[in-house]
This record gives C-alpha cells, structure tokens and sequence, in this order.
C-alpha cells in the first residue's frame, strides 16, 4: 500500500467513526438489522494507518556493508 492510499483509507475510517459517533452504529432494512464495526476496530485501524503515514509503525531495514582497510 503506497501512502497516498493508506491517506485515503484514513479518511474512509475518519467516516465511519463519525458515522458510528452520530447514532449511525446499526440499522434496519427489510426486516434486517446491519452493524457497521466496532469503534474499537475502526480506531485501531486509524492508529494503525497513522504510525504507517508517519512511518512510526514500520520496520526499517539497514544493511551495513563493510570497507576493506
């Protein structure tokens, strides 16, 4: 995932979240009762793609190459 997309994907969750926060949990349609996910995921998901925009959650490889005398 490039971070462009991890930005975008942040502002789907920064919606639901707001969804969820404004009464928007569950619904029913046809009889049906539909549930988004928990806040709990959502903000986990949104502290996950932070540390990857800010690159706070990823693991950096250096490869250190050694220099004859």
């Amino acid at each position: 995932m490039t971070r462009e997309e991890a930005i975008e994907r942040k502002s789907l969750y920064l919606e639901a979240e707001k969804a969820i926060l404004t009464g928007a949990q569950s619904y029913n349609i046809g009889g049906q009762q539909l549930t988004r996910a928990s806040l709990k995921e959502i903000r986990d998901m949104i502290a996950s793609l932070d540390a990857y925009i800010n690159g706070t959650g990823t693991r950096k490889i250096r490869r250190f190459i050694p220099v004859g005398d």
